[in-house]
Parts: C-alpha cells; sequence; structure tokens
C-alpha cells in the first residue's frame, strides 16, 4: 500500500522532530536493560504530549515498523495491533 504525501503531512508536526528523535531508536551499540528503559520512558513523555501521536501510531502498525518508539509504544508494546 502506497502513502500519499498529504496521508503523511504528520510527520512535520511530530514532537519528536529534531535533536531529541535519538532516543526514539536503540543506539547501535549495546544498551543495558535500564538505559533502555530510561531512553524509552523519555521518547514516551515526548509522546504523551504531541498532538500527531495517533496518526504516529497508525502508520507504524500499518507498515508493520519493527523498531522504535512510535505513537508512545514501543515494538513489543505494538505487536497485538498487527493483524
Amino acid at each position: 500500500m502506497a502513502l500519499r504525501n498529504d496521508e503523511l503531512l504528520w510527520q512535520a508536526r511530530a514532537a519528536c522532530r529534531g535533536p531529541q528523535a535519538v532516543v526514539f531508536f536503540p543506539p547501535s551499540h549495546f544498551e543495558r536493560k535500564d538505559e533502555k528503559l530510561e531512553r524509552e520512558t523519555r521518547a514516551k513523555d515526548i509522546c504523551a504530549m504531541c498532538a500527531v501521536r495517533e496518526p504516529c501510531l497508525e502508520y507504524a502498525v500499518s507498515i508493520r515498523e519493527p523498531h522504535g518508539i512510535w505513537g508512545g509504544l514501543n515494538e513489543i508494546e505494538r505487536r497485538p495491533l498487527l493483524d
């Protein structure tokens, strides 16, 4: 399913845009469990204040995004939303 540009306009209004986006995805090096929980909590706090949280989550589910925090949920939390 191809998405039209107008269906992705929510991305321009996302609270995660900019340098803070680094907390939404795991680093390329090993991450301890406590570090992961802290990073994900920071990302989810940003999501909690975001005006486009719902379309973000819908997008991640629609493309079956396997990594990161999208719409306030990590990949494990999104799994039950998949078909």
